[in-house]
């Protein structure tokens, strides 16, 4: 009996699959709400301090969610390998859907003060943990389902769902907001997390539909269960180094590059080109639409021509292509502001010594300096400028074109007398960058949407060559006996950490180095470190026979 027909998936099995992806859309969509509702969560949450740190500070508390995802995945691969898959399933779901809910009803800074980011810190902490334990169980699920020469396939459709999840989000957010109107800000941003309730049933009574993975079944009945998965996987040198490879030859890479593409691209736009947030989202949902199904045709690739190569192109060529894309979205979708930094440059005359790195991330930082007030208001106005050296002890000041803009050191200044002169200043800025031709918004008539939208199709194309064969890719990696708890900590320490760290460290470095594109820095280097780790480390897993609980790492020695 040939492998494939050994292993051919029924109409059953094809029904559990479906399921188990159709229940992780839901998971993934909880999650993403919060990333897309950012901006308004962090006037909800964090008016307690400046608005600038304000976004930083939500932003933190979005990527602590992705922070704590390694823990997730060693409390529930760990549960995984132990107890059974679809057991793990009902945990997840459930804690990630009642977290969602309770951020619906959480009330806001202005009614209980400290104990509401406080509160809503610890439910991204339980969203985050869960989500830790959810793909690498579905993952391993629908791979152990799949036959062996369709196993690309099948698991790409896991991949899908990520893409779904924030799909979903998107369109629930804007139906929303065209329903309560200017009441959005107020209380209308709480309806889709409430939403979550009705997605958390459904979710659950597929859920419990499913029935055990066969691999997992034929493992237990063999009793060649590991007893101390974590500690096979991580505390012994033979299986750990392919962790090591796992992480930085394949998932770094994989995790900069989607949240490149799905996540950084609709902050680039909204707060750097400034396009409104509902033209932005639909851009964002159009691009998900069209490029999704790519997922399952490099996922399909990967089967015949193996994984490895289409995750490393993916990697190169969207490190090779960064620059010029982002730079096409400034051209199409704000061109007013590409024009003025071409025709007046903006000049930051500050002294060094006076200039920090502009990183807070746990929003109590207080930037005072004058170098640090200029640099502060630029990138918030999202405003490319020049760095010049001034004398030590100089007072900052903006040079747009022929006019100069005195910026002011704020320390020492009481709230009063600070906010005064900080308005004085933006106004006087806002006088001057005006008067230069720098837009306070993309004009909506001069957006070309047609040349975006191919952009950032681009953008979801490459997400989807590096993220549709890396379930497979994964799950080929790990023998059953620790495959859960092994393939689910590199995952989520590159995407959680790696990937989910990229929108608050780029917005750093862009405010460090005045240059709006600076950011793209942080993916473009860890997309080729990874090419380099996995063209010399990994190698290619398609031929495993993963239908044993001894197989696995020893096939791609």
């Amino acid at each position: 009996m040939t492998t494939a027909a050994k292993h051919r998936i029924s109409k059953e099995e094809r029904k559990v699959i479906f399921a188990s992806s159709l229940g992780t859309v839901f998971e993934w969509y909880d999650f993403y709400l919060y990333g897309s509702l950012a901006a308004v969560i962090s006037k909800q949450f964090f008016s307690g301090v400046n608005e600038t740190t304000a976004f930083i500070f939500a932003l933190m508390a979005f990527a602590a969610g992705f922070a704590v995802r390694p823990f997730g995945a060693l409390v529930f691969g760990r549960l995984g390998d132990l107890v059974g898959r679809k057991y793990t399933f009902l945990v997840t779901i459930l804690i990630m859907g009642l977290s969602t809910f309770v951020v619906g009803l959480l009330p806001s800074y202005e009614s209980i003060g400290i104990a509401a980011p406080v509160i809503l810190v610890c439910l991204r902490l339980l969203q985050g943990l869960a989500l830790g334990g959810e793909y690498g169980g579905a993952a391993t699920y629908v791979a152990e389902h799949a036959p062996q020469n369709k196993r690309g396939a099948y698991t790409a459709w896991i991949q899908t769902t990520a893409t779904l999840g924030l799909f979903l989000s998107l369109i629930v957010i804007l139906v929303t907001r065209n329903i309560t109107g200017p009441d959005f800000d107020t209380w209308g941003w709480r309806v889709p997390f409430l939403v979550s309730i009705l997605l958390l049933g459904v979710s659950l009574w597929i859920r419990l539909s499913l029935s055990e993975s066969p691999a997992f079944l034929k493992m237990k009945s063999e009793g060649t269960q590991s007893k101390a998965p974590i500690a096979e996987s991580f505390g012994q040198w033979k299986n750990l180094k392919f962790v090591i490879i796992a992480l930085f030859g394949l998932v770094v890479g994989q995790a900069v590059v989607w949240y490149t593409g799905q996540f950084y691209a609709l902050f680039f736009l909204t707060k750097t080109l400034m396009v409104d947030a509902q033209t932005a989202n639909l851009l964002i949902a159009a691009s998900l639409i069209i490029a999704t199904p790519f997922f399952v045709v490099f996922g399909s690739l990967s089967d015949k021509i193996g994984r490895k190569p289409i995750i490393m192109a993916g990697c190169l060529i969207a490190a090779l292509t960064y620059f010029p894309i982002f730079k096409g979205l400034t051209h199409y979708a704000n061109p007013a502001l590409e024009t003025a930094q071409q025709t007046s440059p903006i000049h930051v005359i500050a002294d060094p010594a006076t200039c920090t790195f502009q990183f807070d991330p746990i929003g109590k930082a207080k930037f005072l300096s004058s170098c640090d007030i200029a640099k502060g208001a630029l990138v918030k106005a999202g405003i490319s400028y020049e760095n010049e050296i001034a004398p030590a002890g100089t007072v900052a000041m903006i040079k747009v074109g022929a006019k100069e803009v005195p910026s002011f050191e704020g320390a020492g200044l009481d709230k009063d007398t600070f906010k005064a002169k900080s308005k004085e200043f933006g106004d006087a800025l806002k006088a001057a960058t005006t008067e230069a031709g720098y837009p306070t918004k993309a004009d909506p008539n001069h957006i070309d949407h047609a040349m975006v939208l191919i952009l950032l199709v681009l953008l979801v194309v490459y997400v989807t060559m590096v993220y549709g064969p890396i379930a497979a890719m994964l799950v080929e990696f790990f023998p059953t006996r620790i495959r859960y708890t092994s393939m689910s900590l590199p995952y989520h320490i590159g995407n959680g950490w790696f990937g989910g760290f990229l929108p608050t460290v780029s917005f750093a470095l862009v405010a460090w180095k005045g240059d709006i594109y600076f950011g793209l820095w942080y993916p473009i280097c860890f997309a080729l470190m990874t090419f380099v780790i996995g063209m010399i480390f990994v190698k290619e897993t398609s031929h495993v026979d993963i239908h044993s609980s001894s197989v696995g790492l020893d096939q791609v020695r």
